[in-house]
């Protein structure tokens, strides 16, 4: 029997590091190294924004390949498949995976997986009938969802065959959030903020997705009520100077902060008295889980997995996505009652201890990955036998078959 590792390759052309790079990390930092060995493939831009959070162990190979037009990145993404004998080529949103699975396919590369991440609300026109999705598909072997809502998405919209995707819910390093976390010193004065003035933060890319002019457009009646509430973004992206001068248009100088890109995220969440997630869609957010690892209670938009983690009444508040009115009442809502805010705060951290844990997830995605090459190589994993036993005890596989 053959016992060396099974290479893993992770592929992702984003220019931005976010959730998905995250959850790469994740897995990345914990998937056992008798099994695997690991390679990652992504933006240069990104690259040098992970590689500080990278184990010493993983092949970085820094590639851009977001367009057609760019064939001479196609053809080293094709080398760096065949001269490092990838066997598992596992693709991270569906703009990576239109361009990966299908030189993973060309290049013979036993097993190809995407993990699509969100639901993709701006597709209109043909690119919301999903042909080219569906004949890409052809291409993957199985679709990993990140919440029950995206699987259904994948399954009932984009009509992927159900037999291929497998829900395995994010998880989170939950030990890295404590409630307990101090402010760093000086903090609150860099900022202009006052001892007692009210927090709210939004930790989020600055794009049309994370639905950050729907905050603004609430804040001034958050104001109304709470005049010395102050709003923090964190976060980069294309939308940053069109929110600075929606800022500015709704005199809202004093009381908003862009702040940028922030990987001390406990310090931010040390900071805040809440955390808004008005996101027109989602996957299934991290800053959820981290919010409430941290014991800060949520108000979100109720889109896709977000309502798997916020439970409207129980962990936080969510409200129909594209309301300001109705953001703006959930925010004062729990102003109001600090003594609501520590339950949401307490039942939260316990919600997500019990459900979205990183350990859980790197358990499930590893037998995963060896069920997907023990399902190629005819009952043959290359180091273990595969236990498809999960921590619950029940059969994590359920459903699912090889697509031949």
């Amino acid at each position: 029997m053959e016992t060396r590792t099974i290479a893993v390759a992770y592929f992702s052309n984003t220019r931005t590091r976010a959730g998905a790079e995250e959850h790469i990390l994740t897995l990345l930092n914990g998937l056992d190294r008798k099994l695997f060995r690991f390679f990652l493939i992504c933006a240069p831009e990104v690259a040098s924004r992970v590689k500080c959070d990278l184990p010493g162990d993983v092949t970085l190979f820094p590639l851009l390949l977001r367009k057609p037009s760019h064939v001479s990145a196609a053809i080293r993404l094709a080398r760096l498949l065949k001269a490092n004998c990838i066997d598992i080529l596992h693709s991270h949103v569906f703009y990576s995976s239109l361009f990966a699975s299908p030189i993973g396919y060309l290049c013979r590369v036993p097993v190809i997986i995407e993990t699509p991440h969100v639901r993709e609300a701006w597709r209109h026109g043909l690119k919301s009938k999903f042909f080219v999705d569906r004949l890409v598909g052809r291409a993957v072997d199985y679709y990993i969802a990140v919440s029950e809502s995206n699987a259904r998405y994948l399954a009932e919209q984009k009509g992927l065959l159900p037999k291929k995707i497998r829900v395995i819910l994010n998880g989170s390093d939950i030990c890295r959030f404590d409630p307990r976390h101090q402010v760093p010193q000086g903090l609150r004065e860099t900022l202009g903020f006052g001892t007692d003035d009210p927090v709210l933060l939004v930790l989020g890319r600055l794009e049309p997705q994370k639905g950050h002019s729907v905050l603004l457009d609430a804040m001034p009646a958050v104001l109304r009520e709470f005049p010395r509430v102050r709003l923090v973004c964190a976060g980069d992206g294309a939308l940053g100077q069109d929110l600075e001068q929606q800022t500015r248009r709704l005199g809202l100088e004093n009381a908003v902060r862009f702040v940028g890109f922030q990987a001390n995220v406990e310090d931010w969440l040390a900071l805040a008295d809440i955390t808004v997630l008005p996101s027109l869609f989602e996957g299934l957010p991290l800053v959820a889980i981290e919010s409430l690892a941290a014991g800060r209670p949520v108000v979100a938009s109720a889109v896709d997995g977000t309502s798997e983690i916020v439970l409207n009444g129980k962990t936080g508040f969510t409200v129909p996505p594209g309301e300001p009115s109705s953001l703006a009442s959930a925010i004062c809502r729990l102003l109001r009652d600090s003594g609501l805010r520590r339950q949401f705060g307490t039942t939260g951290r316990q919600w997500v201890i019990e459900r979205f844990r990183k350990e859980r997830q790197v358990e499930e995605t590893q037998q995963f990955y060896l069920h997907a090459w023990k399902q190629r190589r005819r009952g043959h994993v290359y180091g273990a036998e595969l236990d498809v036993t999960s921590q619950s005890g029940q059969h994590p596989l359920v459903g699912l078959e090889k697509n031949s």
